[in-house]
């Protein structure tokens, strides 16, 4: 697995907040790093960032011709079907070996972390976000899938990846974690949502209105931007971008 990470100029000898970037579909861990505009942010907030490869990859590693299924198409979650689950752990390489490695050869407090991204990996974003609250401080997300079990990709990607009890499948959904665990959370740290209205997939596949009806019906604080004219590429994301690294620097850095 490939992964960038960009560190900001230190005051100190301390270790320092982080953010992830998960990316979307198709996409490496060079688009985020090059598109996105982040790091003159991210130095003047002092945050760490952490953009991993959006799965494995390599000749013995599955694939599948559909371009929202295989390589480049991980849902950042753990496969149980037997052609996937060898190699797409994905959950669990962000949780424990992608901050363990970073932990070990650069200035990264893990106990101080955000998690962001976009499409696909704003499923990501937000699902990571809501299984383990005790990893994140903050979340943020560009143009998430936000119930998958409800979109044409999301499903077949997966039945592809946990078979065809569709019950599994919903603690793998932003929407319906947020109507099960999100009334549970102790910590309540408001989560931050840009979405382009010009975007194509915003009715057929990404669905924020059903996040944003589940975090309504428990309660829970979120800021959902709707933004006329923006579709969904990085252009949306580099607009804002600087936005949510404040976002996260005020719960990871200020908070600390």
């Amino acid at each position: 697995m490939r992964f960038s990470v960009f560190v900001p100029p230190r005051i100190s000898d301390g270790v320092l907040p982080g953010v992830i970037f998960l990316s979307g579909l198709t996409c490496t861990e060079e688009n985020f790093t090059t598109k996105a505009g982040a790091y003159k942010k991210a130095a003047e907030c002092g945050l760490v960032i952490i953009a991993p490869d959006t799965s494995p990859r390599g000749k013995n590693v599955p694939d599948d011709p559909q371009f929202f299924i295989g390589q480049g198409a991980s849902y950042y979650i753990n496969a149980t079907e037997p052609q996937w689950k060898t190699h797409f752990q994905m959950e669990q390489y962000i949780l424990n070996d992608l901050i363990s490695e970073v932990v070990d050869y650069f200035p990264l407090d893990p106990s101080r972390l955000g998690i962001t991204g976009h499409s696909m990996g704003g499923h990501g974003a937000l699902t990571l976000f809501l299984k383990h609250p005790e990893s994140f401080r903050s979340v943020s997300a560009f143009s998430p899938l936000c119930a998958p079990t409800q979109s044409e990709w999301g499903r077949k990607a997966f039945a592809m990846y946990f078979g065809s009890d569709e019950s599994i499948w919903q603690a793998h959904d932003a929407t319906a974690l947020m109507k099960a665990r999100g009334s549970q959370r102790t910590s309540r740290p408001l989560i931050l949502i840009d979405q382009g209205l010009a975007d194509e997939f915003l009715e057929s596949q990404l669905r924020p209105d059903l996040f944003e009806a589940a975090c309504s019906s428990v309660n829970y604080p979120l800021r959902l931007r709707r933004h006329v004219g923006y579709d969904h590429s990085y252009f949306f994301v580099s607009s804002f971008i600087d936005e949510h690294l404040e976002h996260h620097r005020a719960h990871c850095v200020e908070h600390a």
